[in-house]
């Protein structure tokens, strides 16, 4: 059986134009758990925590992935792509070779709620083209039992796939248990994974709470039980590329130099080009 064998808490910080978030992966406690390089919950009744939205930013090497609980983004880039997030949705974007675009909320009775994931890209291909893959909550698939609620953004449960695709291999899934109720799944032998609870409180080896993150062990079948109040949380794992990681800002690549390529092209207005 898959354990928890490190539990992170997010730390609160701010992005984009002053957006307030918790950084649960990026942090000093989680650089990475390869594939993964970042994980934020941004979340506020309070508009002033995000307003102010993601103005356009660049991105090279890597791919996003947003899933809202609730809100709305309205997303556009300097290729002419844009497109709208809704309650329970999800933006895939692959930034490839290089896009700038931006991330603009819109209150949802009072509430802005939700994940940006960003999933590393191996190295040959970084340099792809750029590509948005737009999910509505109704293309989720959602396996309904008795006591839990699994929806699949990315990889397989129960014999039913989820929409996202993914360069690499890679599984989401946005998991609801009832109080004292268990959850069970298979993730493929070797693949880093991670539990972040977002509501209630789980166990597996140990206890863990809302706003903490689980590093889970590499093998073996993972079984989650939800506590007195039960517990949602996102299930997220991936093969690991086991390659060099270079980070400047908003690029991911695999040198120093093609860092410093990248801003190089982004100054000289290349992406989107």
């Amino acid at each position: 059986m898959r354990k928890i064998i490190n539990q992170i808490e997010g730390i609160k910080t701010s992005d984009g134009a002053g957006v307030s978030l918790t950084r649960i992966i990026g942090s000093p406690e989680l650089n990475m758990l390869d594939p993964f390089l970042l994980l934020d919950e941004f979340g506020s009744d309070n508009p002033d925590d995000y307003i102010a939205g993601f103005p356009p930013h660049p991105h090279r090497g890597f791919e996003t992935i947003t899933y809202m609980l609730n809100g709305k983004f309205h997303h556009k880039d300097n290729a002419g792509n844009e497109g709208f997030l809704e309650d329970g949705s999800v933006q895939w974007m692959t930034a490839g070779k290089g896009v700038v675009h931006s991330e603009m909320p819109k209150q949802t009775d009072g509430l802005v709620r939700g994940f940006q994931l960003w999933l590393n890209l191996p190295k040959e291909k970084k340099m792809i083209e750029p590509a948005y893959h737009d999910i509505s909550a109704d293309q989720i698939p959602c396996i309904k039992t008795k006591i839990s609620t699994v929806k699949i953004i990315s990889g397989e449960y129960q014999n039913t796939k989820g929409p996202g695709k993914p360069h690499t291999g890679f599984l989401y899934f946005d998991v609801n248990i009832d109080p004292g109720k268990s959850f069970s799944c298979d993730i493929p032998e070797d693949w880093n994974a991670f539990i972040y609870v977002y509501e209630g409180s789980l166990s597996v080896n140990s206890d863990l709470s809302k706003g903490f993150l689980g590093v889970l062990s590499a093998s073996g079948k993972l079984e989650v039980n939800s506590l007195d109040r039960g517990a949602s949380f996102i299930l997220v794992a991936g093969e690991p590329l086991n390659e060099p990681v270079a980070r400047g800002g908003p690029f991911v690549m695999n040198t120093r130099s093609e860092i410093l390529q990248a801003f190089e092209d982004y100054q000289s207005g290349k992406f989107g080009s």
